[in-house]
C-alpha cells in the first residue's frame, strides 16, 4: 500500500496497492522500514514538476485524468530479495524512498559506502538522490542516531552546502546573513553552522514561532516578518527558505544595492498568496536557486570524496549533540498514521521542536 498525492492539489491523498513485481537480473527489493517526514518533504511535492521530484517514483494517472505523485522521503530499508551480486539480502540502506512498503531498484555503481539505483527513469535525475548509503560502512551512520539521520541529515546536508557556498564566497562581503523560515530544520542547520564560524545570523519567523527561535541561541537576532524594515541597513545576504514572495520583496526593497546575494532554497510557505506586484523588478541582485550538486562537485574536486565526507561528518556530529537537547520526536505508524502526519505538516501548524518518524508497523 503506497500513499500518493494529487500533484495539482496536495491536500488530496489516495492509497494504492501496487501489483507484485518480479525481479529482473541485476535488481533488488528493499523493504522500507522507517522514514522521517517534515516540511522538506512538502517542498519536494510543491517543487515536484519544477525540480523533477515526481520522476523518482512514477505514479499512474487515474481515469479522470488526475495526475498523482509519490512524495519522496528519506529513510532506512533492508534488502529482502536480490538478483545482484553487488547487494546482499539483509543489507541495511539509507536513502530516498516513496511513502510505501517497498522499492525495487536496478543496482549499479557499487562502492564501499554506496550503491545506486540506475533504473532508466532515473538516469537524468541528480545522482545524490539515486544513491543509497550502506549503513555498515557509512561514516555518518550510528544506530543510536537513526531517527536523527532520517529526519534531519538530508536537511542538514543542505544546510552544510548552503553555509559552505556562502563561506566559499566569503559571505559575498556581507556583514550579516538573514534567513527566512527560521524555525525550519534547514534554516536552523544553516544558522548553527554560520553562527559557529562567527558569522552574524538574523532569523525571520512568524510571531507564533519567535520565542522558540530565540530559545535556540543560534541566531544573533530574531525578527517577525513584518519587522523587516527594522533590519540594520548594511551589506547582507538573504537565504530564502520560506519562498514567501512578499518577504522576498520586502528584503530586496529594504536593502537594495546593499543586498550582496539572494539565495532561493525552499518553499516552506508554499500556500502563501502574495500581495506583491510581481511585475515590478526587484532591486538588488537577482534571486538565485542554490543547486547543491554543483557545490558538492566543486568541493569533491577541492577536498576529495573522503575530505568532504570527513567535514560533513564532523559538522553533523556537533549538530546532533546540540539538537538532541531540544528536539522532540513523534512517531506515526501505519497508513492512517502516516497520512495524518502528511496532512498535519502540509497544513503548516506543526510545533517546530517536533520531528516525525514514520513506520508501517
Amino acid at each position: 500500500m503506497t500513499i500518493e498525492v494529487a500533484t495539482t492539489d496536495l491536500t488530496q491523498t489516495r492509497v494504492v496497492e501496487d501489483p507484485p513485481v518480479s525481479l529482473g537480473e541485476g535488481q533488488a527489493r528493499i523493504a522500507v522500514e522507517t522514514f522521517g517526514f517534515s516540511a522538506n518533504n512538502v517542498t519536494y511535492a510543491v517543487m515536484g514538476d519544477l525540480m523533477g521530484y515526481w520522476q523518482f517514483f512514477p505514479a499512474a494517472d487515474d481515469a479522470t485524468g488526475t495526475r498523482w505523485g509519490r512524495v519522496p522521503v528519506w529513510g532506512f530499508g533492508v534488502v529482502t530479495e536480490s538478483r545482484s551480486d553487488d547487494l546482499a539480502v539483509g543489507e541495511r540502506l539509507f536513502g530516498y524512498f516513496p511513502m510505501g512498503p517497498e522499492l525495487v531498484i536496478t543496482v549499479g555503481r557499487p562502492a564501499e559506502r554506496t550503491v545506486a539505483d540506475v533504473s532508466p527513469h532515473r538516469a537524468s535525475l541528480p545522482s545524490p538522490y539515486n544513491s543509497f548509503q550502506r549503513c555498515a560502512t557509512d561514516p555518518v551512520y550510528r544506530t543510536d542516531r537513526e531517527d536523527l539521520q532520517m529526519l534531519l541529515f538530508p536537511l542538514f546536508f543542505t544546510s552544510f552546502v548552503i553555509d559552505d557556498f556562502l563561506e566559499d564566497h566569503h559571505d559575498f562581503g556581507a556583514n550579516q546573513i538573514i534567513i527566512s523560515s527560521a524555525s525550519s530544520k534547514t534554516a536552523i542547520g544553516e544558522a548553527f553552522l554560520a553562527h559557529s564560524r562567527g558569522a552574524r545570523v538574523i532569523g525571520l519567523t512568524s510571531a507564533a514561532n519567535k520565542s522558540f527561535v530565540e530559545s535556540l541561541d543560534c541566531y544573533d537576532g530574531v525578527l517577525t516578518y513584518d519587522e523587516v524594515p527594522s533590519l540594520a541597513l548594511e551589506p547582507s545576504v538573504y537565504v530564502d527558505v520560506a519562498g514567501n514572495r512578499d518577504v522576498q520583496h520586502a528584503i530586496h526593497h529594504h536593502f537594495g544595492a546593499l543586498l550582496a546575494h539572494s539565495m532561493l532554497v525552499g518553499v516552506s510557505h508554499w500556500d502563501h498568496e502574495t500581495a506583491a506586484d510581481l511585475t515590478v523588478p526587484l532591486p538588488g541582485p537577482k534571486p538565485e536557486f542554490l543547486f547543491a550538486p554543483t557545490q558538492i562537485a566543486k568541493r569533491t574536486e577541492d577536498w576529495g570524496t573522503d575530505g568532504l565526507n570527513e567535514r560533513v561528518s564532523a559538522s553533523w556530529s556537533r549538530f546532533c549533540d546540540w539538537i538532541g537537547t531540544w528536539l522532540e520526536l513523534s512517531r506515526a505508524r501505519g497508513i492512517d498514521g502516516v497520512v495524518e502526519v502528511y496532512t498535519e505538516v502540509l497544513g503548516g501548524a506543526v510545533d517546530p521542536k517536533v520531528g516525525f518518524i514514520c513506520s508501517w508497523e
